[in-house]
């Protein structure tokens, strides 16, 4: 009961964090894009989660903890805020481009945009059901297991992989070219995200330094 109230509380914020970050600036709700973006993510959003809630609840109330105040790490609190900020002047530039028409995206922009955000968010939706441990926080639990195949025998961050092309799918779904600049800005944010969180792997999860020696890229194969 109270993992589905948790689980209805998230949708509501989602919605209205949503509903803030677009149609206020925007200063209009005859914005379509915005409207497809919400449906798309929150479908791809609830289904693993349902699936999750049945199968592995614990795994989704570890991915429930999010945000800067639930990490432990110090660095990770300035990162984790970085990104939240980067993800509303996201939605807040993309915003503004449809409300003052500063570049124009083709419709089927819009439809591989929402493509990428879907499949994006699956993916690292997907990360969670093969990797029960693998939380919105970075921490390291005493029976932690190490993880080196499917997803993880690709790259290090499977889950970042698929964060990362649904980032750069939200602003060309919500109509927009400008946005993609603030995804831009976010990629160091990321990256620095992925050092930090390495290095305490390296020291608190057993065989993990091995692991990078077999599976090299961080982020997106044969690039990083």
């Amino acid at each position: 009961m109270r993992l589905a109230l948790q689980i209805a509380a998230s949708m509501v914020f989602g919605l209205v964090f949503f509903g803030v970050g677009l149609f206020v600036p925007a200063w209009t709700f005859h914005y379509w894009q915005a409207w497809v973006f919400i449906a798309v993510f929150t479908a791809a959003a609830i289904i693993p989660s349902g699936y999750l809630a049945v199968r592995n609840p614990a795994a989704l109330e570890r991915r429930m903890k999010a945000g800067p105040t639930a990490e432990t790490r110090p660095a990770q609190r300035i990162i984790i805020s970085a990104i939240v900020l980067s993800v509303i002047a996201t939605l807040v530039v993309s915003a503004l481009d449809h409300r003052y028409g500063w570049s124009t995206v083709p419709v089927s922009v819009v439809v591989i945009g929402n493509v990428l955000v879907f499949g994006g968010l699956s993916l690292a939706q997907l990360v969670v059901v093969q990797n029960g441990y693998a939380a919105a926080t970075i921490t390291v639990e005493d029976d932690q297991p190490l993880i080196s195949t499917g997803l993880y025998g690709l790259v290090r961050h499977p889950m970042y992989f698929g964060t990362l092309i649904m980032m750069f799918g939200t602003p060309l779904a919500l109509g927009s070219l400008w946005g993609l600049l603030a995804v831009a800005v976010a990629l160091p944010v990321l990256a620095a995200r992925i050092h930090d969180e390495e290095k305490m792997l390296t020291e608190e999860l057993a065989g993990y330094r091995e692991y990078m020696t077999k599976v090299h890229y961080r982020l997106v194969p044969y690039v990083w």
